[in-house]
């Protein structure tokens, strides 16, 4: 497979894949670069670690600080611990925050909903 072949898989892949991280994945975000396409990331509970970053988007896409992107954990790894998995771009961080908002205030409903059903047995 050519070179302009590959980047051509990895764009569409970039662009056109909306989907959800799955429950081992985990969004984080690009603090800073460390070299060697290494970065480190930030989760949303501030914990700070490195990733790698895969060989199909080496010298095809550039990440810069303030990026999100999705990881999957390397369970042999110790300073390393994550790889990353797919990069996301500001038209992806839209629909992953609205469906997290819609997730969290139905599980709000639900508790409403259980909560008044115990009030009105008392």
């Amino acid at each position: 497979m050519s070179v302009t072949t590959k980047k051509k898989h990895v764009e569409r892949e970039l662009y056109e894949d909306y989907s959800l991280p799955e429950e081992h994945q985990s969004i984080v975000k690009v603090v800073r670069p460390r070299g060697n396409n290494l970065h480190q990331v930030t989760t949303p509970d501030g914990e700070e670690f490195l990733v790698s970053m895969p060989h199909k988007f080496r010298k095809h896409v550039w990440i810069k600080r303030g990026d999100y992107v999705v990881t999957e954990p390397i369970p042999e790894g110790n300073k390393v611990r994550a790889e990353i998995v797919r990069i996301l771009m500001k038209d992806h961080i839209r629909p992953v925050v609205y469906v997290e908002e819609t997730d969290s205030s139905e599980d709000e409903s639900e508790e409403d909903k259980t909560s008044g059903s115990e009030e009105e047995s008392e």
